[in-house]
């Protein structure tokens, strides 16, 4: 730990991090004004002008296996997500937005993590029977399941941002939206209404900052008032 953070400083561990929303988070977490030790994993290493910061510690490699290496850990953040089409099969997708979510959780509540929030999907439930919201609904019973504290689902409906910047493909459904609803979008319910990732980030941060006890679900609708507020 870098000899300039004070010792009393809650550790937050993010997964993700070269997401639309796991980007954001990281921005946030970052801010001047949180007294925070951050520490990512990751697949790839990140932009060095974000590595500079003295209060982040980047661990790139299998993130799962990594978690272990991260020490004490307060707060978790997981951001994972793919889709089939990139991903290439069903077995595949599965294997990033349920097994390497639900076991960088159990490897953070093990270390002793007490909070944790992650991006689920608008429509999770294990009982659907479209595969992408049965996996996610799955992924949020596994993770209820493993003791922590307080738990925050953030289910946000199709996501804002330039994906292409951060070397990701995009994703037809979230341009689509972005060119078309966009003069409408103060019209459209907000629980329906695509939504910034800045937003669904700060949502999420707020949310664990309050540390209720038991599961907290965040539809977008109460992203989009949450992350605004």
């Amino acid at each position: 730990m870098d000899s300039r953070i004070d010792a009393g400083t809650t550790t937050a561990l993010l997964a993700g991090a070269t997401g639309l929303v796991g980007r954001a988070l990281l921005v946030r977490l970052l801010a001047a004004d949180r007294r925070q030790r951050v520490v990512v994993l990751a697949r790839k290493p990140l932009p060095v002008t974000v590595a500079r910061d003295p209060r982040l510690t980047v661990l790139v490699g299998d993130m799962a296996a990594l978690t272990g290496e991260a020490g004490a850990i307060d707060d978790v953040y997981i951001a994972l997500g793919t889709t089939i089409k990139v991903a290439g099969s069903e077995a595949a997708f599965r294997a990033v937005d349920h097994d390497l979510v639900v076991a960088i959780a159990r490897r953070a509540r093990a270390a002793g993590a007490r909070r944790l929030a992650v991006v689920s999907a608008l429509g999770a439930d294990r009982r659907s029977r479209v595969f992408y919201n049965r996996v996610k609904g799955e992924m949020e019973d596994a993770v209820t399941g493993l003791g922590y504290e307080s738990v925050v689902l953030a289910r946000p409906s199709l996501l804002l941002g330039d994906r292409e910047s951060l070397g990701q493909p995009t994703r037809a459904g979230e341009v689509w939206a972005a060119r078309l609803l966009g003069p409408l979008l103060p019209i459209v319910p907000a629980g329906v209404r695509p939504i910034a990732a800045p937003v669904v980030a700060a949502a999420m941060v707020a949310a664990l900052d309050r540390a209720e006890p038991g599961t907290r679900v965040l539809s977008s609708a109460d992203l989009q008032r949450l992350g605004r507020g």
